[in-house]
Formats: structure tokens, C-alpha cells, sequence
């Protein structure tokens, strides 16, 4: 009768974890081209006095886009990334852009490090956010 349990519970967990969705990556088209266009405009207003207009940062301010940015950056989340950007930004007035704004924002800068655009917008919710990994290199298909 153990044996049985053991044996129905590792099935029952198996079928689980089979069913729980892939982690997703800044490589699975997580952003649309529209809100990147969006971001882009809103980036020019906001942040290119200090981060500059390629992205390659400034004085005071780091890249947002290249091998410094990805190097700082991969490993984490999109969701730690738009935190730090919602709660330290703009330098002048931090917190004070829309979590929308935060997003498409965020959005051009995904678009400018190559990652693809998708069929969806990225969301301005932390939580969600949290589930998408930056990767500095694509993954290999499973």
C-alpha cells in the first residue's frame, strides 16, 4: 500500500511539473514593436539626457543598452530591472513615471539590446515580470 502512494505521488508530481509552463526569456518576444516605438519617444524625453541618445549611457548614468549593459543585467529578471527603473527614475523625480510609461520604456530598451519583439505587450505588473529571465545569449531550443 506504501509502495502504492509513493508511486501514485511521484506520478501526481511529475504530471505536474510536466504541465507547468517553461520559463520565459527576453528571447520569447515578451514586448510588441508598437510599445517599443511607444518606449522609444518616451526614452527621449526621459532618459536620454543621462543615459544618452544611443542608449550608451553617460557621466553620471549607466548603458542601457550593449555588452555592460547584458553583463550587469543577465542572470536577473525583467522584473528586477523594471523595479529599479520604476522606484530610482528619472534621476530629477524618481517614481514619478507610470508603471505603463516604466514598460514601454523598458520595452525600447529590450528592442535596442536585439532581444525580439512579439505579439504581446509586456505587462507593467512586478509579479509578472519577476517570471521573465534576461539572458545575455539566446538558449539553445530544448
Amino acid at each position: 500500500m506504501k509502495v502504492r502512494l509513493a508511486i501514485m505521488g511521484t506520478l501526481g508530481l511529475a504530471a505536474i511539473v510536466a504541465q507547468s509552463p517553461a520559463p520565459r526569456s527576453v528571447w520569447d518576444g515578451v514586448y510588441t514593436a508598437e510599445q517599443s516605438s511607444r518606449g522609444q519617444g518616451l526614452y527621449n524625453t526621459q532618459c536620454a539626457a543621462c543615459h544618452g541618445d544611443t542608449l550608451g549611457g553617460g557621466e553620471s548614468a549607466p548603458p542601457l543598452a550593449g555588452a555592460e549593459f547584458l553583463s550587469n543585467w543577465s542572470g536577473l529578471t525583467v522584473g528586477d530591472l523594471f523595479e529599479r527603473t520604476r522606484t530610482s527614475m528619472p534621476q530629477s523625480k524618481p517614481g514619478s513615471l507610470s508603471r505603463e510609461v516604466n514598460a514601454d520604456i523598458l520595452s525600447y530598451i529590450l528592442s535596442a539590446n536585439q532581444f525580439p519583439a512579439g505579439k504581446t505587450e509586456l505587462p507593467h505588473a512586478a509579479e509578472v515580470l519577476k517570471e521573465i529571465r534576461i539572458e545575455a545569449s539566446k538558449p539553445e531550443p530544448k
